[in-house]
């Protein structure tokens, strides 16, 4: 079993959670996730990198906007997989990988600082999360990928995998997220998007959990039993219907139950 715990990290009126979401999910005339609004409410934008959605119209309009209501900005680098938005796995030979992952970073990196912030994390998206937190090649791409970009940004990902090991073996802050809006398995992964449950749509139970990944770091998983959770920010995902209201109701719980919102870096 992965260990989610670190008693270093619990979210508490001290120790503040960051409230993330992916954002950017357009592509030309077409538009999936509400910028506006989840930037009004958000503390970190996961912002799409053009590989599994996104294109550079798209990047500088949230980039302009993140910095201007003070949201950090996070590179969300994918699989090269427009039509099937990131989502399918793909054996990308680490070299290649590496690259790709810089050149999304660097991409980024153009619009935020001309909006007068700066990349300051890496979130992978999709099918590469996913496969980055146990294939111990990948993540060792995408972290060399990320010293490449150059920088000292941060990476996001899942408490135990190897993304995260290989982020603090390579001296880059590794930074445990848990997900309002997903199943978990029993061994602390998320349940895949294929299965039964997977994203969770009872709005009261998102947030009910929400508080308790925070405040007792833990949550039930989809067979019932308590997994232990150990995170720095919790992610809304923004593709999901009402994705902006959710992200308010969170935030208003989280701060009412006495933990302090804000970006991790």
């Amino acid at each position: 079993m992965m260990d989610l715990t670190n008693p270093t990290n619990p979210a508490s009126p001290t120790n503040p959670m960051d409230l993330n979401a992916d954002l950017g999910e357009g592509f030309g005339h077409w538009t999936l996730t509400d910028d506006d609004a989840l930037l009004d409410c958000v503390t970190s934008a996961n912002v799409a990198c053009g590989f599994h959605a996104g294109d550079a119209s798209v990047m500088r309009r949230v980039c302009d906007i993140a910095a201007a209501r003070g949201v950090r900005i996070g590179a969300q680098v994918a699989y090269r997989d427009l039509a099937g938005f990131g989502r399918r796995s793909m054996d990308v030979p680490p070299a290649e990988l590496t690259a790709e992952i810089a050149y999304q970073i660097g991409a980024l990196r153009v619009f935020a600082e001309a909006a007068g912030s700066t990349v300051a994390y890496v979130k992978p998206h999709g099918a590469l999360y996913n496969r980055a937190v146990w294939d111990d090649d990948q993540a060792a791409a995408v972290v060399e990928g990320v010293r490449l970009a150059g920088g000292d940004l941060a990476v996001l990902g899942l408490p135990g995998s190897r993304l995260l090991d290989h982020a603090r073996a390579a001296g880059l802050t590794a930074v445990e997220e848990a997900f309002a809006d997903r199943a978990y398995t029993p061994q602390g992964t998320l349940v895949p998007r294929s299965e039964p449950g997977a994203v969770l749509h009872d709005e009261d139970e998102v947030v009910r959990r929400s508080v308790g990944m925070a405040v007792d770091r833990g949550v039930t998983g989809a067979d019932g039993s308590r997994i232990p959770v150990a995170a720095r920010s919790l992610c809304v995902h923004g593709d999901t219907p009402g994705a902006a209201a959710l992200a308010r109701r969170i935030r208003a719980a989280l701060e009412e139950a006495g933990v302090a919102v804000r970006a991790f870096a």
